[in-house]
């Protein structure tokens, strides 16, 4: 009996219990689907050398890096485990999304860079240098080195650190991209010193917020690129 009146206690305890409440269902749109990419890429990231902004970039040379992050040409586990599995038309939508998003950018991180290094890389982003067959960055990234729709990626209000790691990606063979990989051949052609004033110089520069991708160039591409609509030059 005593048994039994435990039972009996113990079902009116759970029926006075509320009812669980069915999981909240999430709405089904872009800003909840891209939550995870989010996680690291804040629309004004800035100083991490891992966490790029990608918000604003050109919507092809977004497509592109997923792509390259799927297909084996950039390598970083943790982004070939979120879009191994994705279909390419999804990896569209997710470049188009980001492609959309204009959040204003941080401030210029403090940098232990020397005026010295400043002018160098001034020199090299606006002028190049012939004598190793390095063409100028706005040659290719645009006057105002916002990039160039729709596959130029804009450079300014990247930490210097991410571009230092970049640069040795290219010339250590860990980053590719479609042949002809001209970012490949100007990396290996520019000395360490070289590429620390490049981004230095890149990572003082103020960012405009209303800047946004140059839709053409004036001139044509100093060298050929792959991963481009067209990559041939015409001359």
């Amino acid at each position: 009996m005593r048994i039994l009146s435990c039972i009996a206690v113990l079902a009116a305890l759970v029926a006075a219990l509320p009812a669980r409440a069915a999981p909240a269902r999430l709405p089904d749109t872009m800003d909840q689907r891209v939550a995870a990419c989010l996680a690291c890429h804040k629309a004004n990231e800035q100083g991490d050398a891992f966490f790029p902004r990608i918000a604003g970039k050109p919507a092809t040379y977004l497509y592109n890096q997923l792509l390259n992050f799927k297909q084996g040409r950039r390598h970083y586990p943790m982004m070939t485990y979120m879009v191994e599995q994705l279909p390419d038309a999804y990896l569209r939508e997710i470049a188009q999304y980001f492609s959309e998003q204009h959040a204003p950018y941080s401030p210029p991180a403090a940098s232990s860079a020397t005026p010295q290094m400043i002018e160098r890389g001034r020199v090299l982003v606006h002028q190049g240098d012939p004598a190793r067959k390095v063409p100028a960055c706005v040659a290719c990234h645009g006057d105002a080195m916002t990039g160039v729709a729709p596959a130029i990626p804009g450079l300014i209000g990247l930490p210097r650190d991410y571009i230092n790691a970049q640069f040795g990606a290219w010339r250590n063979q860990k980053r590719k991209a479609h042949a002809p990989d001209c970012m490949a051949d100007v990396a290996n052609r520019l000395s360490e010193a070289d590429v620390a004033a490049v981004s230095g110089w890149l990572a003082a520069q103020p960012a405009d917020p209303n800047a946004r991708p140059a839709s053409a160039l004036p001139k044509p591409l100093p060298m050929e690129c792959g991963g481009l609509p067209t990559h041939k030059n015409e001359k």
